[in-house]
């Protein structure tokens, strides 16, 4: 850069400010935008991103932005040739419980007024309509969620489940992605339309309009001025929001992953992406669990766990690795690009995984030496719903608080703040989505009263 200015400053080239700046350029004209961030583009938490999507949320709100969000990676998926490998065998919501009044009672709440058309019951001794997920193809799967209770449909549907599963709650409107490969497409495609990009570290940031920031490139340090800015900085958004005085009600948690080949074929390469819902005790010998509570800063791995496990294949129909995730982590830690991990991470959630897919103890204390242990920071509000839009200076605006489904939001993240920069039409829940909410207290109390926010 020469001139030292711009019009459009966005703050932060991971997934979510990628897709700012793809919008600005790409849907709302705007032809003078900087894409500015230290490290390379996708590199700090959208590198460790779980890489899933879905369209079931217990708020309605949360279904129908994410719902705005898989149109448009549809929409890139066929102007792209499936660049990003999307798929669509669905989420897997399985539980032990008999009685499952208060998970469908979510779903009716998420679906909203069309729920009763979404929502299909297969119960033992009915004719059942229920589609299996033989095929990965989007364009073939069915919409809506399908509630199973017909145990012999669970076993044939899904048969690597624990026996004891009584009801799963199937969301077709799911699946999974290459994230790396959706950001690089929306980057080469802002790129194309005149978007810039910028490798520096913003050291200061004064609020304007005219904004000033200053930058320490690998070339020394540099003013930058712009008319506008946006704060789509991740785990870090709290600290820029800081130099412009404004306080965010954010905290990042560190979430780990395991990823592996499964040479013991454990998990079927047809199997959606699947969660147990239930809470539970860890799959430890009656030795093994003394000898845990023994050490007090094990002992909480021989209590009960919160549920939310999720395993899926991983690399396709053809690939051998399969992902386990939980996101059981609820400290609150400061954002760093080399977070520390959790070394007792891998058996934990491999143990918990078992419980729903039982094969999986094939490899209990032998995992694959070339087993990838990684982790990320949630950045999220304590509602778990993002913050897009105007940061209560002029000129300046945030997108943040994309918590564990920065991928799947991405899209409609970067499509509505790219709209509140344009001044374009804004969808009618984008106030509910907007930094705005924080000082609604009848909205914020709801929202933190439930037991559920859509946390997996």
């Amino acid at each position: 850069m020469t001139t030292g200015t711009c019009g459009i400053a966005v703050i932060g080239a991971g997934i979510a400010g990628i897709a700012t700046a793809h919008a600005l350029v790409t849907r709302y004209g705007q032809d003078d935008v900087v894409l500015i961030d230290e490290a390379q583009p996708m590199a700090l938490t959208s590198a460790q991103s779980g890489e899933n999507y879905r369209n079931w949320w217990p708020h309605e709100t949360m279904a129908r932005f994410t719902d705005h969000s898989i149109d448009l990676m549809e929409q890139l998926a066929r102007e792209g040739g499936d660049r990003f490998h999307m798929t669509r065998r669905g989420y897997a919501l399985a539980t032990r419980e008999m009685s499952i009044e208060s998970l469908v009672a979510q779903l009716y709440r998420g679906y909203g007024e069309g729920a009763a058309d979404k929502i299909r019951f297969h119960e033992r001794g009915c004719a059942s309509g229920y589609r299996q997920a033989v095929s990965p193809d989007w364009r073939q799967a069915p919409d809506g969620v399908d509630v199973i209770t017909d145990p012999d449909l669970i076993r044939r549907a899904f048969p690597s489940f624990d026996p004891a599963v009584t009801a799963v709650i199937h969301i077709r409107r799911a699946g999974d992605i290459s994230g790396q490969q959706l950001g690089q497409q929306m980057l080469e495609r802002y790129r194309a339309a005149g978007g810039r990009r910028l490798t520096a570290k913003v050291r200061a940031l004064s609020a304007g309009p005219p904004f000033r920031l200053d930058l320490e490139t690998p070339d020394g340090s540099t003013p930058l001025t712009c008319r506008q800015v946006v704060n789509a900085a991740g785990p870090y958004a709290g600290e820029i929001a800081a130099m412009l005085g404004v306080d965010l009600p954010l905290r990042n948690v560190l979430q780990q992953k395991i990823a592996f080949e499964d040479a013991a074929s454990a998990i079927p390469r047809a199997m959606p992406f699947s969660i147990d819902l239930d809470d539970q005790s860890l799959d430890w010998s009656d030795e093994e669990r003394a000898l845990i509570r023994e050490d007090a800063s094990l002992a909480w791995l021989a209590e009960t766990m919160p549920g939310a496990i999720h395993c899926r294949p991983d690399g396709g129909d053809c690939g051998r690795w399969i992902k386990l995730g939980w996101a059981f982590n609820k400290a609150e830690s400061s954002a760093s690009r080399t977070p520390e991990l959790n070394d007792h991470f891998p058996e934990i959630v491999l143990r918990g995984a078992a419980r729903l897919n039982p094969a999986l103890r094939h490899y209990y204390g032998s995992l694959p030496g070339t087993m990838v242990h990684y982790g990320g920071f949630y950045t999220m509000t304590e509602e778990n719903w993002p913050l897009i839009g105007p940061l209560g200076i002029e000129g300046a605006y945030l997108v943040a608080a994309l918590s564990g489904f920065g991928t799947m939001a991405a899209c409609a993240a970067g499509d509505l703040c790219a709209a509140w920069l344009a001044g374009a039409r804004l969808p009618d829940y984008a106030m509910d989505l907007s930094p705005a909410r924080l000082a609604k207290p009848d909205l914020l109390a709801d929202l933190r009263s439930g037991g559920d926010k859509g946390l997996l």
